[in-house]
């Protein structure tokens, strides 16, 4: 598994309910442009977003009005199988077994101790990091249980070719996710055992009163250097009946234009533009209703491209992640309305 390290995020969707109008929406936010995904399974359309002509995500319509409109995180593994037996064993449930995705590996959906739900990808073994077909819409199969439990859709991927994100970190595509819970303690052990990462408590910053722990690939030194993901905590600012979800974010050399962008777009702003240690960042609502955040690194807003304390390379596991790990810290009860 060259591409990807196992544990580190390979792949985003998003299932809305008009994929014409998700299209204009983050098109006209990030610069996107699009490609058919693949034929899709269970009659579900789905199309592939670009972004300087490499794959950054998946849009899948929803074939049913009942799913919620969200995006889907999905995270590296060697083998699905053993993970799928990692997350039972550590008090999580599979909302979806492994199933094969066509010839690009093997997909499965899961669920921690507190609701959320993920996605694992599998590559098939002649997969290789530069090519994918097997498009964030993946099989109606699997979606139909996965986006009725509020997380990822059917698989990595996208049409023209490759397996999972053709860049990230850098303006208009993924650069960090974290997911929000109400039970720490069950969680942070049920990730660090089914995605095989380690864990490491951010200290806090003047004010804070939310602890967030960074996730680090396996073999590397934990902490902000090495994170690829993050764990905050559901405070009472966040409506009961929501469960544990993931907040997906994106690099954008701008947050303030990009939030300004989302509203004239017909988007909604859930946190409004504010900084912290590693860039300014905000929480936006679709015109859909799908929730992300922007981040805006420092480097980028001078003009700089990766620069030091940038986003990390989905390929190297060493690689600095300062910008985006600290998105989550700061943040009492980002996902409020």
């Amino acid at each position: 598994m060259a591409a990807f390290t196992e544990g580190t995020p390979c792949w985003l969707d998003v299932s809305l309910p008009d994929l014409e109008a998700g299209k204009r929406f983050y098109g006209g936010l990030f610069g996107w442009t699009f490609g058919p995904g693949p034929e899709p399974y269970g009659n579900t359309a789905c199309a592939t977003a670009y972004s300087g002509g490499s794959r950054v995500a998946a849009l899948v319509a929803k074939r049913d009005g009942r799913m919620p409109t969200a995006w889907g995180v999905y995270f590296a593994t060697p083998d699905a199988a053993e993970a799928a037996r990692r997350v039972r064993a550590a008090g999580g449930s599979m909302v979806r077994e492994p199933v094969a995705a066509g010839r690009h590996g093997v997909v499965a959906l899961a669920a921690d101790p507190g609701g959320a739900v993920f996605g694992l990808w599998q590559p098939a073994e002649d997969a290789e990091a530069e090519a994918v077909d097997t498009a964030g819409g993946g099989a109606d199969v699997v979606r139909g249980e996965a986006v009725r439990a509020g997380g990822a859709g059917g698989g990595p991927g996208g049409s023209g070719g490759g397996v999972g994100f053709g860049q990230r970190g850098r303006p208009g595509s993924f650069c960090w996710t974290e997911v929000y819970t109400r039970l720490p303690e069950p969680v942070d052990a049920f990730y660090e055992r089914v995605l095989r990462v380690s864990g490491s408590d951010v200290p806090g910053l003047p004010g804070e009163t939310v602890p967030f722990r960074m996730w680090s690939p396996k073999g590397a030194t934990p902490g902000p250097a090495s994170a690829v993901a993050g764990r905050s905590v559901m405070t009472d600012a966040f409506p009961a009946a929501l469960p544990g979800h993931f907040l997906n974010y994106f690099s954008v050399a701008d947050c303030d234009a990009a939030t300004s962008a989302a509203v004239r777009l017909g988007g909604r702003v859930r946190h409004e533009p504010f900084d912290i240690p590693y860039g300014r960042m905000a929480v936006l609502t679709d015109d859909q209703g799908a929730d992300f955040g922007v981040l805006a690194d420092p480097d980028e807003e001078a003009g700089g491209d990766d620069g030091p304390g940038g986003p990390p390379d989905p390929s190297d596991e060493a690689a600095t992640a300062d910008a985006a790990g600290g998105a989550g810290r700061g943040r009492d009860g980002a996902g409020e309305e």
